[in-house]
């Protein structure tokens, strides 16, 4: 009988990581992203590109799963420290996409936009980052850990299936649809990047206030 009511348990939190994982992650804006930044590229080119971000944002994610309250905790970082530097990395790609010219890629160039912004901040964000090991540290113990790591497959196979079908969706709105929406696509990049900031901003400012009023700046 505490085999099954385990499992049940095992269920329900699982359901959850995956939702909560899923829904943070939010692979809608990755594929968008991705399908903006590898306009021009081969069918190879793009397969490296997802390959490289799914292996970085699966090891990232399983990293701070298993060990992310203790890095916060030895370094002292709080997730609206995490946010910020993540908006400040998007605003540099979203200037990127928009001084783009459709060049052609190197591998270094599909390295680095397999890493940022595919990888992070969008695949494996603060966001994500955050729920990750909000839920790995809950009382459910290792059964916890393992529906954790369910959640942030299920939602990394999300993405994948995402990127490797969303050029073909987008293709079909035609090539003058195509040269928009990479410049449509990098404003949205930068409002999410200042989003990023903003939150940031706001849950650090009641910490910020404190600090200002008891060294008496305030």
């Amino acid at each position: 009988m505490d085999l099954i009511t385990e499992f049940i348990g095992f269920l329900g939190f699982s359901l959850v990581a995956v939702a909560s994982i899923t829904a943070v992650m939010n692979p809608a804006s990755t594929v968008a992203v991705y399908t903006a930044l590898t306009d021009g590229m081969g069918k190879a080119e793009r397969m490296q590109v997802i390959t490289t971000t799914m292996k970085i944002a699966f090891i990232v994610l399983a990293f701070f799963a298993l060990t992310g309250q203790l890095i916060f905790t030895i370094f002292n970082i709080t997730v609206p420290a995490f946010q910020i530097a993540g908006g400040i990395l998007l605003i540099s790609v979203a200037t990127g996409m928009l001084a783009s010219r459709g060049e052609a890629y190197s591998g270094a160039d599909l390295e680095n936009i397999a890493v940022v912004p595919l990888a992070f901040p969008l695949s494996c964000g603060p966001g994500t980052i955050t729920t990750v090991i909000l839920l790995a540290s809950g009382p459910e113990g290792i059964w916890g850990i393992i529906a954790v790591f369910l959640g942030i497959i299920v939602a990394l196979a999300v993405s994948y299936v995402g990127m490797l079908y969303g050029p073909k969706i987008f293709s079909l709105i035609g090539e003058s649809g195509l040269r928009v929406v990479p410049k449509l696509m990098a404003i949205i990049v930068l409002a999410i990047a200042i989003q990023f900031i903003i939150n940031g901003v706001s849950a650090a400012m009641p910490q910020l206030l404190t600090h200002l009023d008891l060294t008496g700046i305030v």
